[in-house]
């Protein structure tokens, strides 16, 4: 094996990606699926200085990211499903402040406690905005541990650009599985710029003390920072919408993100063995979506299949992407279930022949 590459647990791998991204603090309240990264955490970040603290509740924990991120340092949090829940209020408040943190969601199986098992149902609350308020927030979804380590590094990044959070939305399976990643260097906090707007006194030639603040008492002045959000949205859809498209010259295709776009490309690569053209779109940021990545196909494309661990959430934004003149069809599990290869084979073969497609 290359000597750079390491192998590691899902959870660790995050949790080492981004302390080399100059996250050193960290607050969080244990659940599974996630616990091994603020396990990880709780020594790796003491050992760089940093600092590790187990809060008394999910709403403790953001709050207390609000804290770090107003004083301008990299912070993280993390949960799963029902602890992002509790999480929400938090994050609109960190939106609507204009601070910068990432948020990890190892998502199982719901609603309510539902089980331990991996799942994809957090969609929607990730990326429709699962607090109150106009606000958004970037949304990575990785699928496989490399993509991980990278998106978790890089998600620092985006977050300080657009002062806003970001979310990695992984889920059971991917926090829980062992592969060989390669970590980037270790970033010393030290040598990224300063942030003028932070809460560290007035230093310098500040005159004046920084201020965050979400609250906003005139309607004038909260559709004006309004407007100022929805511009700095606009600006991310520009800049950071990722995608991955597999064998363009395809009639038909499947739609997957994260761990279920894996699945996807064994039967994918099961049907063109057997002749069937058919190729894959993997969203890789969930919001901003992707809509550019079905543009592309739309001279081509004769049909799709969404594949998702939940009961449909996604496919929305497929056929909202896609439009009216295609046939979108879904197949989904939930609970903790996964979808089969051989099932999800099945679901492309049927729309396949009702459209009349070629082999």
């Amino acid at each position: 094996m290359d000597q750079d590459l390491q192998l590691v647990k899902g959870n660790e791998a995050v949790a080492e990606a981004a302390a080399r991204a100059g996250c050193r603090y960290f607050f969080g309240y244990p659940i599974t699926p996630q616990n091994e990264l603020p396990a990880y955490m709780s020594w790796r970040l003491p050992e760089l200085g940093g600092v590790y603290l187990q809060a008394e509740s999910e709403v403790a924990a953001i709050n207390m990211v609000y804290g770090a991120a107003g004083a301008g340092v990299r912070v993280m949090t993390s949960s799963s499903s029902p602890g992002i829940s509790l999480k929400q209020e938090g994050i609109s408040y960190l939106a609507g402040s204009e601070l910068p943190c990432v948020i990890v969601n190892m998502v199982r199986g719901g609603p309510g406690l539902g089980s331990i098992q991996p799942a994809q149902s957090d969609y929607f609350q990730a990326t429709k905005g699962g607090g109150h308020g106009d606000y958004r927030m970037v949304v990575l979804g990785p699928s496989d541990l490399q993509e991980l380590v990278d998106l978790t590094y890089e998600s620092f990044n985006i977050a300080d650009r657009y002062r806003n959070p970001v979310m990695i939305l992984g889920d059971g399976i991917m926090g829980q599985m062992m592969e060989p990643v390669r970590f980037p260097e270790l970033l010393d906090p030290q040598t990224l710029p300063v942030k003028e707007w932070a809460t560290t006194g007035r230093g310098g030639k500040r005159k004046e003390n920084n201020l965050i603040n979400s609250l906003y008492l005139d309607a004038e002045a909260c559709w004006e920072h309004n407007q100022k959000l929805g511009e700095k949205y606009r600006q991310m859809k520009e800049n950071e919408t990722r995608w991955e498209i597999l064998y363009e010259d395809a009639e038909f295709y499947f739609a997957a993100y994260g761990t279920t776009a894996r699945i996807v490309k064994k039967a994918l690569e099961s049907l063109r063995q057997r002749g069937y053209s058919v190729g894959l779109v993997r969203p890789i940021s969930l919001w901003p979506f992707p809509d550019q990545a079905f543009a592309s196909l739309a001279e081509k494309a004769r049909g799709y299949v969404v594949v998702e661990m939940s009961m449909g959430q996604m496919v929305e934004d497929v056929r909202l992407a896609v439009g009216s003149e295609l046939p979108v069809e879904f197949i989904g599990t939930a609970g903790g279930v996964m979808p089969h290869p051989s099932d999800i084979s099945d679901k492309m073969e049927t729309l396949i022949r009702e459209v009349g497609g070629h082999k």
